[in-house]
């Protein structure tokens, strides 16, 4: 009698509890319209799941509201995940996922686990067998890299450079000579309050022939990318002041 009703709720006697899944739901760069970067099906999919795991709950339902998820923002569970969450919380965030529910993992911008803290909850989850579905969407550094014109076939990302001089200064001439070894093209991001700063030291400390991609506002109004030797870069600096940018060198 049990395996004549678990045939007939289309279920095997030994079926496993239904999993859930973790989907990787790209945000926006930047104030701009969602329908300019994110497809329909990716809004529509990410306005149909149960719950979300973000950086910051206030920014997930600014991007929430931008794509027109339905009922009241505050009713929307969204859990937090950090630079500041520690990895004893990871188990509590992927439980509703493990329960059986579709939950969402938010970036501050563009693609999760890209330079984002989300990629530990995204190792817990293949960890746990939990099935991880990313989403397409808008990644700066891979927008950057296709407009640049450097090596797309040979590239690395460093993240954030070191903010004390002679530390960074150090850090730019190790990229650059890694370049020059193996053609390489170095990806490298800076909080943009700082990026006028590092552009002053990459022009600084640069061989001339170097080429320097430096991509801004991508996807905003005020997009800008333009691959340039460093010597000719010395003579037109933009201001970056507060503007997300990409910064790609390539040697040789």
């Amino acid at each position: 009698m049990a395996e004549e009703s678990s045939r007939l709720a289309g279920q095997s006697p030994s079926a496993a509890p239904p999993t859930g899944r973790l989907y990787l739901v790209p945000t926006l760069l930047g104030p701009a319209p969602p329908d300019a970067s994110l497809p329909a099906q990716v809004r529509a999919l990410a306005c149909s799941l149960d719950g979300f795991v973000a950086e910051s709950a206030k920014s997930a339902r600014h991007f929430l509201k931008a794509i027109g998820y339905p009922g009241p923002l505050s009713g929307i569970s969204i859990a937090e995940l950090n630079e500041h969450t520690p990895a004893s919380a990871l188990p509590a965030l992927l439980a509703p996922a493990k329960a059986g529910r579709r939950i969402g993992l938010l970036s501050e911008a563009g693609c999760p686990g890209i330079a984002d803290p989300g990629a530990t909850l995204v190792a817990l989850a293949h960890a746990e067998g939990v099935p991880v579905v990313p989403l397409v969407g808008p990644s700066s550094l891979l927008l950057a890299l296709m407009a640049s014109g450097l090596n797309g076939q040979q590239f690395c990302f460093r993240g954030y450079l070191p903010v004390e001089r002679s530390a960074r200064e150090a850090a730019i001439r190790a990229l650059e000579a890694q370049s020059l070894r193996d053609g390489s093209a170095q990806l490298f991001i800076e909080a943009p309050y700082r990026n006028n700063r590092l552009l002053q030291a990459l022009l600084q400390v640069c061989r001339g022939d170097t080429r320097l991609c430096v991509a801004a506002d991508l996807t905003l109004p005020g997009e800008s990318i333009a691959t340039r030797r460093v010597s000719d870069w010395r003579g037109t600096i933009p201001d970056l002041d507060r503007r997300p940018t990409v910064f790609i060198l390539q040697a040789g």
